[in-house]
């Protein structure tokens, strides 16, 4: 078994987990905590799978882990297509 490393960077109080993803951090999440409103559920929805989780994750002040089990949990309920598709009636409809 692999021995487990600490990916902390001390100085900027950056950490990553095992699976590369950014820890929390009060700069880069500032909306860690909140609920997502429908507009943020639409926009993480319909860009989930085109653009990078890493990029979701900065763009909506919220950590990777937080919303994938977001998109885990929609999908689960069915509602991951429809956030998506208000997406594009509220902003692709002109």
């Amino acid at each position: 078994m692999a021995k487990k490393r600490n990916l902390a960077i001390p100085e900027e109080g950056i950490e990553y987990d095992n699976r590369g993803r950014l820890k929390y951090h009060p700069e880069f999440h500032p909306n860690q905590g909140e609920r997502l409103n429908d507009e943020e559920l639409a926009y993480l929805c319909k860009f989930y799978e085109v653009d990078s989780l890493k990029s979701l994750s900065l763009a909506l002040g919220r950590t990777e882990r937080t919303l994938t089990n977001k998109v885990n949990y929609l999908r689960k309920k069915g509602l991951f297509d429809y956030y998506k598709k208000k997406w594009d009636l509220l902003y692709e409809r002109g």
